[in-house]
């Protein structure tokens, strides 16, 4: 298959700029063997089976937007991807020129040194404190490029889960944003399990596929762990028959990431996992996730997982009865993938 196979059109008006008022507001477009059903994510519990095993990631977004100016007084826009050891972090910079080693920009009274590049990003060390204070200081809230408006108040819980407890991502996991404390609960009540995978997202999830062939793409790199806890509850479900739920596609590539050897296992480290049309699934059974940029590869991952005819059709149902899409937008359930 080919990039441009990906490609659908979307209306900008159904791109949302702000999230629901409640987080189970959002609506839920269900993709099961019977076809396509219209739902509120409130109705999720509904179709969820006895023994099923919820998986979430609870990775935290971190504050990683700053601001800042150059030596010589240009302005700068700094995006931490990743923090590093020894007060060093990899990041993106936009800026009129790109900084060249050893120039150093300010952020408020706290200056940083270039170090290098890496690729496309670059090394950046700190003095004086460290990157999470500075981020807890003069941070915002990394909102997707789509996303055409500043950060506000209200983004520093809304685009966080209520469960994240890991902090590393610049992007939230946006299936897990429907959930509320007192979903949760009403889960727990149902006797519906839960697990924990952590996988910290970077920005390289909202980049589209820049090559036509999806074996040129080449996969940004992305920390996950996947304890020998979740192993051993997933062990479980299955023996009672029980479906793997993931909530999300980073719970999705945390998995199968683990299971890569043949079977799953403990697994901490870097994934480039590219999950594409034709991939065997190992772990998962379910997913829930929003709706995902045309010719992105988290959307070539969902049409992996239910089968691309099926997936392409539901897109077009969802832009005709006008879903709300992308991170602040509507969830849909894909209750059991295609083994055709």
């Amino acid at each position: 298959m080919q990039t441009s196979d990906f490609s659908y059109t979307l209306p900008e008006a159904l791109i949302a700029q702000y999230p629901a008022a409640h987080r189970t507001d959002s609506r839920l477009l269900v993709l099961d063997q019977t076809g396509l059903l219209d739902r509120r994510f409130s109705d999720f519990p509904r179709f969820l089976q006895k023994n099923d095993l919820l998986v979430f990631n609870d990775t935290r977004v971190m504050a990683a937007r700053l601001f800042g100016r150059k030596e010589s007084g240009g302005k700068v826009e700094i995006l931490l991807e990743r923090l590093l050891p020894e007060d060093r972090a990899l990041a993106q910079i936009r800026a009129s020129k790109s900084p060249r080693p050893g120039s150093r920009i300010a952020v408020a009274e706290t200056w940083l040194t270039v170090e290098g590049r890496q690729g496309d990003m670059f090394i950046l060390s700190i003095q004086g404190m460290e990157f999470t204070a500075l981020m807890a200081a003069h941070g915002h809230m990394p909102l997707p490029p789509y996303i055409r408006r500043d950060d506000e108040s209200f983004d520093e819980s809304r685009y966080q889960t209520v469960y994240a407890a890991r902090e590393g991502s610049v992007a939230a996991p946006t299936a897990g944003l429907h959930f509320d404390e007192a979903l949760l609960s009403r889960l727990q009540e149902l006797g519906i399990d839960t697990a924990r995978v952590t996988l910290h997202v970077g920005a390289g999830t909202f980049q589209p596929v820049r090559v036509e062939s999806l074996s040129d793409h080449v996969m940004h790199a992305e920390w996950l762990q996947v304890s020998e806890e979740v192993c051993d509850k997933i062990a479980r479900a299955r023996r009672h028959g029980g479906r793997v739920v993931a909530v999300g596609t980073t719970s999705v590539r945390s998995l199968e990431t683990a299971a890569a050897g043949g079977s799953l296992a403990p697994y901490e480290g870097d994934t480039r996992l590219f999950i594409t049309p034709g991939y065997q699934f190992k772990v998962v059974d379910a997913l829930l996730t929003n709706f995902h940029l045309p010719e992105s590869t988290l959307l070539m991952l969902v049409c992996a997982f239910a089968g691309y005819d099926r997936v392409m059709a539901a897109y077009r149902h969802a832009v005709a009865q006008q879903y709300r899409f992308f991170s602040y937008g509507d969830a849909m359930f894909l209750a059991g993938r295609s083994r055709t």
